[in-house]
């Protein structure tokens, strides 16, 4: 019920956002998600940078929701991207390292804790929600969170091009 609650309320928080309020009868908002690895908070145009000229991503940031103060829930992009579909901390996930991880490197001083190397299928994700509300679901690109029985369509997404 917990995990229900947190996906609702970022359900709630995406469609509170400015823009999204529509009059009876219109169609429901679009919704595009970017998830960049290592883009620097001022490596758009729209978000202030006066060396990346980024005229597409510019004008579709201008005529949508752009989110100006938040934090990666974690430094790597596996347990991040579990995170924003789940609506859960990596920890909870047991996910927090990236996928496949370094478990064994001679480096590491701490024995790593035991975690999972996929997202698994007992969470609700974004995608699975956003299809019960009507929404075709699309992934496009890096994936990283689990082998062929954990890709996206798996997850809930319609459609999965470069998972």
């Amino acid at each position: 019920m917990k995990r229900l609650l947190h996906l609702l309320f970022h359900l709630i928080l995406v469609s509170a956002l400015p823009g999204a309020f529509l009059r009876a009868g219109d169609r429901k908002p679009n919704i595009v998600f970017f998830l960049v690895d290592d883009l620097g908070w001022t490596d758009l145009g729209c978000y202030g940078s006066d060396y990346y000229q980024t005229p597409n991503i510019d004008r579709l940031a201008a005529s949508g929701v752009r989110f100006t103060d938040a934090y990666a829930a974690c430094n790597a992009c596996s347990p991040t991207r579990a995170a924003i579909l789940t609506g859960m901390y990596p920890a909870r996930l047991r996910l927090t390292d990236w996928i496949p991880g370094q478990a064994t490197l001679p480096k590491h001083q701490f024995k790593p804790p035991p975690w999972t190397q996929h997202l698994e299928h007992r969470h609700v994700t974004l995608a699975e929600a956003l299809k019960q509300a009507g929404y075709t679901t699309v992934h496009i690109g890096k994936w990283h969170l689990g082998k062929p029985d954990y890709y996206p369509t798996k997850q809930g997404f319609d459609y999965n091009i470069g998972g």
